[in-house]
């Protein structure tokens, strides 16, 4: 099984606020979601930029106020007890030209699931040796069926749709909103609660 990092394994809803904000960028607004601030940003002059500017802090530097979406450490247990193998696999570049500090992106996302347990057997018990990096989404496509994985779980329907995606990998769309229309071929998840309920049943 493999499933996606940023916005499908942790979110950056929070903090992506807090770095919106201190940079002028957004108003004192009730949370957002992400997908909400991100639109927000890209409609002002300069937008994209100063939404990749916030994207290269919160996946970098900022890192450590990312938070687990609530329901993953009981998958991932789970997965644990029943001997399921789970692979992670993350469309992230090394590094952002936007970035002034010079963060190693991938380097601070391992340092985040350290901190987080992800390499406990007490914890998470994934292996390091089970996390996966592609500088594009084509290489991610290809380390998925390099991985045979049975199932992938992602936030993103663009993987899904991508061309090459392995035909016989189950494509799981973690959509907590379920807003948009679902594209033939995906299974649509809402939490990770059910995710767990749909791997393992209701107990």
């Amino acid at each position: 099984m493999g499933i996606d990092f940023d916005n499908t394994i942790v979110t950056y809803d929070e903090a992506l606020g807090r770095i919106a904000r201190e940079r002028g960028l957004i108003g004192g607004e009730a949370a957002q979601t992400k997908k909400e601030i991100r639109d927000q940003i890209r409609r002002l002059p300069g937008g994209e930029i100063e939404w990749q500017k916030c994207q290269a802090l919160l996946y970098g530097s900022r890192i450590g106020e990312a938070q687990l979406i609530e329901g993953v450490v009981e998958f991932f247990q789970r997965c644990w007890e029943e001997g399921v193998k789970v692979y992670v696999v993350s469309h992230k570049t090394e590094f952002s030209r936007f970035d002034t500090t010079g963060t190693n992106l991938r380097k601070a996302a391992l340092e985040w699931m350290a901190a987080n347990g992800f390499f406990e057997a007490e914890g998470l018990g994934l292996s390091r040796d089970g996390v996966f990096f592609a500088a594009t989404r084509a290489e991610k496509i290809e380390r998925i069926r390099q991985l045979r994985c049975t199932h992938f779980i992602d936030d993103l329907e663009e993987t899904f749709l991508e061309e090459g995606f392995p035909a016989g990998t189950v494509r799981v769309l973690y959509e907590p909103s379920g807003r948009s229309a679902l594209p033939p071929g995906m299974t649509r998840m809402k939490s990770w609660q059910e995710i767990r309920e749909y791997f393992f049943g209701p107990n």
